[in-house]
Parts: C-alpha cells; structure tokens; sequence
C-alpha cells in the first residue's frame, strides 16, 4: 500500500489543518452506524428516533423563548409536553394558548407533524437521508409499516408519498377553516394560524388547540367541526389506506384485505360509538341534557370521531356518567388503523381477533374473510399487541392510582387516554406532581412506539425449524 493510499483509508493519518476531512470522517462514521442498525435491528432505530426527537423537542421548549412570561420551563412540563406533542396525544400539564409563546407553540406544531409521521416512517426517512439507503431488512421494516407488496426499490417514493399526502390533507383542511376564523372577526394572521395550526393537529388526531378555551366556543359550527372530524377520521385510517384509496377510489373489488378491514371497522365503530355515547347522555343535562336534537346528534357524532383518537372535546368530560366513561374508554382502548396517527391497538387488530373467535365457534382450521385466509402468524401478533397494550395500562393505572390518590375512573380514563394517544382528558395530567407526569410520559411514549414496533418486529421474526414437538392440547376455558 502506497503512502498516498494510507493517507486516504486512515481516519488517524489526516492533517490536523484539515478539519473538514474529520468532519467528513465523523459523518461517515455515523452513516455506517445508523445503516446498520436500519439493517439488524430496525425496531431499535425506530424506538431511537422518536427518543431524540423527543429530547431535542424537550430542549426547545425549555428554552425562556418558549414560553409567555418569557422564564424557562420545569422540565417534567417541557418534557411532557413534548412527548404530547410527538406522540400526537394532545394531554397536557399546562395551557397551550396561554404558558406557551408563539415559538413555543410553533415547536409543538412542528413536533406534531414529526410525531405524525410515524416511529418507522421517520426511522427510514432517518436512514435514507444519512446513508441515502435502506437495507433489505430496513425496507422490509418499511413495507410491513405500509403495508406495501411493491418492489422493495420503491418504498423511497412510498416514504415521499407518505409526506406530500400529509401536507396535501393538512392544506386543504387549513383553506376551510381559515375562512371561518376571518368570518368570526379574527385577523388574518390569526385566522391563518389558527386554520393551519388545527389543520395538523386534527390529521395528526393531536388535539392541541391554539385557544385557551379550546373548541367549546365552536360547539354548534359545523364549519369548523365537520373539517375537524373529517381529518381526524382520514388521519385515523392510515397512511396504507389512505394511499389505496388514491389509487383506486371507492372501488371496493380493487380494495385490498387491510383497505376493507380497516374502513368496515371504522366506520362500524363510529355508528355504534355515536349511537351508544348519544343515549349515555342524552338526558344528562350537565353535558348535552338541554341542547337541541339536533345538537345533540353533533355532538354524539363529533364525540365518537375523538374518542378514537382524535382528542378534540365538547363537553367536560369529568361531568360524564360513569357509563358514558366506560364507552369512551373502550374506545380509545380501539384507536384507529395501523400506520396511522391514531393510536391504540388499532381496528385490524379487533376484527383479526373476532374473526378468529368467530371462525374457532365454526370449527373452521382457517380464519377467513372476503376470499382470503388470515395466516396464523398475523392472529399471534394481534395477541401481543393486545396483551402489551392491556399490560401497559394496567401498570400504569396502578402507580398512579397510587401517586395521585384520584378515583379509579379518572385514573383509567386518563391512562387510556395516554396510552391510545386519544388526548382527552379529566384535567388529572395537570393535578399530578412530577411523578406522575413522568408515568404518564413514559406511557405515551409506549403507547406511540411500543406496540407498533412489537408488531413490525414480531412480523419479520419468523424461523424455520427443523422439528416439531408432539402436541398435547391444554384445557382452554
């Protein structure tokens, strides 16, 4: 090897009067760092992704910039907040309109945007543009979050695909509701912040809102409430769904087995959530006991739409009955579709678990729906993800029924909400001390990446082998 040859391959032979070649070192370093990751262990890259941004999120708003008074943030609030608004819940420990700036609300809008995205859109958008590559694994990562059966050289357009249809909805949701702000008397600068700032969140299904009284003042304008529902229910179902109806518009034949499940279940969910939330309340006057029929089917609508993720409210949702919370809960528990900005356990998850149920009650070896069979692997996934998601809210429930000393359903309804990334809220976020943010930080955070990235990893997690144990089948029951 020549002299000018080792000088080129040895990071330790640079000249110290060439800095930018160190620089360049670094960088390469760190882009054979992350494409391996992306490679071996995606989900970690995921988890890892979403982590630093929401330390550089934290960071921001701590900043004196951040907020009102011009003094810095604790911490636990900036790092709740912070989570919030990457996870796309919307829960909050302080006002956003009133502690927050302008710089600081335009960091949780940004955070927003980010968190909508998704935890492995992100963790590929990562890879792509450090190394300029995905691997093999980290495409398959890619297509299994978009449920995409293209070449795998195609999933850098499906991952653009993804950010045009986001600024695309979120754009024309902003030029419905700017208008409607000028219309009630705010200036134009305000109306087009607020049009753009509801916009992302409702997509998003983010439930940050930029006023101190949220969208209470809105409860009878269907200007503003029905673009509201229509993007958080196009948010709900998915960025796969989303592209496939695209494609193929309301061609249910063209529709493929997630498009079909996805949307049959929404849309069953949504009646029956309106329908159930509507008679819950109907004659409680402390929530909708004294509007108008009319009003009260808005209102039963618009909160079926946000208790699946959406996190938008109406009504106080500590004056609900105890029934109606349980509903709610149950909800939220649901979420929206997978590869979505909702969160929960998502509704394919629901229907593959039925359909088992429905097909072991026939007798039948195979669970199938709409001509084609539900592989075995797909129904164990939809199990762990149940089963992490009802660990995780139980946990949860627990040490905060402990720190805070609130009513089991307080707890429950704020902890689901957390989990599923709903965002609605009985105010107990903002009652707890530091601890208890914390636990619900962590949850959200859980709830955003853990169960998606579990399903992601477990779907590329299958092994040959070479020899099966007897079966012995135990008593189920």
């Amino acid at each position: 090897m020549t002299q000018s040859q080792s000088r080129s391959t040895s990071p330790a032979s640079w000249q110290p009067g060439r800095p930018e070649r160190k620089g360049l070192w670094i960088f390469t370093r760190l882009r054979d760092f992350i494409d391996n990751i992306a490679n071996t262990t995606p989900a970690r890259l995921a988890l890892t992704t979403f982590a630093v941004a929401i330390l550089i999120f934290t960071a921001l708003l701590s900043l004196p910039v951040s907020s009102a008074t011009g003094e810095a943030t604790p911490l636990h609030q900036a790092l709740f907040t912070a989570v919030s608004a990457v996870c796309v819940t919307g829960l909050t420990v302080v006002s956003t309109a009133v502690h927050w700036s302008f710089f600081g609300q335009l960091i949780i809008l940004i955070g927003i945007f980010v968190g909508g995205l998704g935890t492995l859109t992100l963790a590929s958008l990562l890879a792509l543009m450090v190394s300029k590559k995905l691997g093999v694994r980290g495409k398959l990562i890619a297509q299994e979050a978009m449920n995409s059966s293209g070449r795998l050289g195609e999933v850098g357009t499906l991952l653009r695909i993804v950010i045009v249809t986001s600024v695309v909805i979120e754009g024309a949701l902003a030029a419905a509701l700017v208008p409607r702000f000028l219309s009630l008397g705010e200036s134009f600068g305000q109306s087009v912040w607020h049009g753009i700032f509801y916009a992302i969140s409702a997509f998003n299904n983010a439930g940050f809102t930029p006023h101190s009284d949220g969208i209470v003042p809105y409860e009878t304008d269907l200007w503003i409430l029905i673009p509201l529902m229509l993007g958080v229910f196009l948010g709900s179902l998915g960025f796969p769904v989303v592209m496939v109806l695209q494609q193929n518009g309301l061609n249910w034949k063209k529709w493929n087995l997630h498009t079909k499940l996805t949307i049959q279940v929404s849309l069953i969910l949504l009646a029956a959530g309106t329908v159930l939330w509507g008679l819950m309340e109907w004659e409680n006057t402390r929530t909708i006991g004294t509007m108008s029929v009319g009003d009260k089917i808005i209102h039963s609508l618009f909160a079926s739409v946000m208790t699946r993720s959406g996190g938008f409210n109406l009504v106080d949702q500590n004056q609900m009955d105890s029934t109606t919370m349980l509903l709610s809960d149950a909800l939220m528990f649901a979420g929206g579709g997978s590869a979505s900005t909702a969160g929960g356990i998502k509704v394919t998850t629901i229907a593959v678990m039925f359909l088992a149920i429905a097909a072991e009650a026939r007798g039948d070896s195979d669970v199938k729906i709409y001509g084609r069979t539900i592989p075995e692997g797909t129904m164990r996934v939809a199990i762990s993800v149940i089963v992490a998601g009802a660990t995780l809210v139980s946990v949860s429930a627990f040490l905060l029924l402990q720190i805070s000393g609130a009513s089991l359903d307080r707890v429950l309804f704020e902890t689901i909400s957390a989990f599923a990334t709903v965002g609605l809220s009985t105010n107990l976020s903002a009652e707890l001390p530091p601890s208890g943010v914390y636990v619900l930080a962590v949850l959200m955070f859980a709830g955003r990446v853990g169960t998606v990235t579990l399903a992601a990893a477990l779907a590329l997690r299958q092994r040959s082998q070479l020899y099966h144990y007897p079966e012995e089948r135990p008593i189920i029951g």
